[in-house]
């Protein structure tokens, strides 16, 4: 199966494709909840839950106390979300 082009909306990607496009971006999948992954960035870390309608990040800074949310409609494209999600907070 090969990825849609990038400007493809994330709601034409099958679920598996969906999840290796995660773990290419170099998110690790929980065990326990298989809609929840985790990257570590050097100055932040993510949690990222694909959620039936968008999916939603949430960002922990290198700094106490501090979580940025931010979500993600599926209507958006692959290449945009990727984008917004490895800009970091």
């Amino acid at each position: 199966m090969s990825f849609p082009t990038p400007e493809t909306p994330l709601y034409n990607h099958p679920l598996p494709l969906l999840e290796q496009w995660l773990a290419d971006l170099g998110f690790k999948q929980h065990q326990g909840d298989r809609h929840c992954w985790t990257l570590q960035q050097a100055d932040w870390n993510a949690e990222l839950l694909l959620d039936t309608e968008e999916i939603i990040v949430c960002y922990f800074p290198d700094q106490p106390d501090r979580k940025i949310v931010r979500s993600f409609k599926y209507a958006l494209s692959r290449q945009d979300i990727e984008a917004a999600i490895l800009e970091g907070p």
